[in-house]
Formats: C-alpha cells, sequence, structure tokens
C-alpha cells in the first residue's frame, strides 16, 4: 500500500478543485466573464487528466496536470492583482476579462452579500442597451470575493503541486522496479502488483493464465 495514501490524497485533491472550478465557472458565465471561462475550462480538463493519470497509474499525465497547475497559480495570481488594482491595472479595462465584447463585470458586483442595487434612471453616460446602476450596502464587496475565490485556487493548486509530483515519482520508481513483471503484465497491472502485493524481487512474480 505504499503509494495509496499518496494516490488517495491527491485524488481528493482533484474532486475539490472540480467542484471548486465548477462553481466558478457558473459565476463567470452569468457575469459574461469570457477569459475565466477559457481559463476555468481548460483547468476542469486537466484537473480530469489529473484524477485519470492517478487512477490509472500514468505518471505522464501527472506531470502535465503539474505543469498546468503552475500556469493555474500564475492566472490566479493575475486574477487577484486585477481585482486589487496592482500596479497599472483596472477593472475599468474590460477587453482583460470579456475581451471587450461587453460591459459586464464580476457577477458578485450586483449579487454579493447584502448588496442593493438602484438602477439610475435617465443616465446619459450609459451606451446603448445599457443601464447604470449604484450598488451600496455591501457585507463583502465583489472584488474581496474574486480575491477570495483565487485565492482557494491557488491554495488547492499548490497542493495538487506537492501530491502530484510525489505521486508521480512514485510510479516512476515503480515501473523500475518493475521490470521483472514488464513481459506479461501492462504497467498499471505491474504498479498493482508491487503496491499490493509488495512483490520483492523477480524471483516472486507470478503470472497466472
Amino acid at each position: 500500500m505504499g503509494n495509496c495514501d499518496g494516490r488517495c490524497t491527491l485524488v481528493a485533491i482533484c474532486s475539490l478543485q472540480l467542484m471548486a472550478a465548477l462553481q466558478r465557472q457558473v459565476f463567470d458565465f452569468l457575469g459574461y466573464q469570457w477569459a475565466p471561462i477559457l481559463a476555468n475550462f481548460l483547468h476542469i480538463m486537466a484537473v480530469i487528466l489529473g484524477i485519470f493519470g492517478t487512477m490509472q497509474f500514468r505518471s505522464r499525465y501527472l506531470i502535465l496536470y503539474a505543469v498546468w497547475l503552475v500556469l493555474w497559480v500564475g492566472w490566479n495570481s493575475f486574477i487577484i492583482c486585477f481585482y486589487l488594482e496592482v500596479g497599472h491595472l483596472s477593472q475599468d479595462r474590460d477587453f482583460l476579462m470579456t475581451f471587450n465584447t461587453s460591459l459586464h463585470r464580476s457577477w458578485w458586483m450586483e449579487h454579493g452579500p447584502g448588496c442593493l442595487v438602484t438602477p439610475v434612471l435617465d443616465s446619459r453616460i450609459a451606451p446603448d442597451d445599457h443601464h447604470v446602476i449604484t450598488v451600496s450596502g455591501c457585507l463583502l464587496d465583489y472584488q474581496y470575493i474574486e480575491v477570495l475565490s483565487s485565492a482557494l485556487q491557488v491554495l488547492l493548486a499548490l497542493f495538487g503541486i506537492v501530491y502530484a509530483c510525489y505521486v508521480s515519482k512514485v510510479f516512476q520508481d515503480d515501473e523500475d522496479s518493475c521490470e521483472c513483471c514488464s513481459p506479461f503484465f501492462h504497467r498499471s497491472e505491474c504498479s498493482v502488483c508491487l503496491t499490493v502485493l509488495t512483490v520483492p524481487s523477480a524471483s516472486e512474480c507470478s503470472v497466472s493464465f
């Protein structure tokens, strides 16, 4: 059972990542945030790949998953800086999140906890087919909700990177130690042979037909 704990933990981390990404994808769709929608989709695919690699003893898939998580940490760090307007970043630049296709903002701007939305009638600054609103009374501003969401993604990604590297290394060690079984067993079966039956040497490998 050498790598069972690591595999189970990694699957649990991937499951949490998948749930968090799906929840985030829903709210980004509601806010028409096209850049995050695309990033979330790629992240969901990478997490599914990580789960598959963990269950099927595929170290290469785990390496790809870990590489994506590094990029995912970078993207979420950018999101945090964007909503906190670090440096020259500004939330007034629509093209950063919506590819300049709409004037929509985060869904949490109008639907945050305690927020009271008041439409501004007969506003001359609103473009065609748009309206101006004022938002007040929010218990937590929308930008901080987005920052907390991205911070959670970064935290899960860091755990995912560590465990993906660890489990991938265990898989590779198992493959190197499993040469005795290689003429008869598939790679995943050989890993099961090593981890479950704890095969110590070539003399103890057995094949059943």
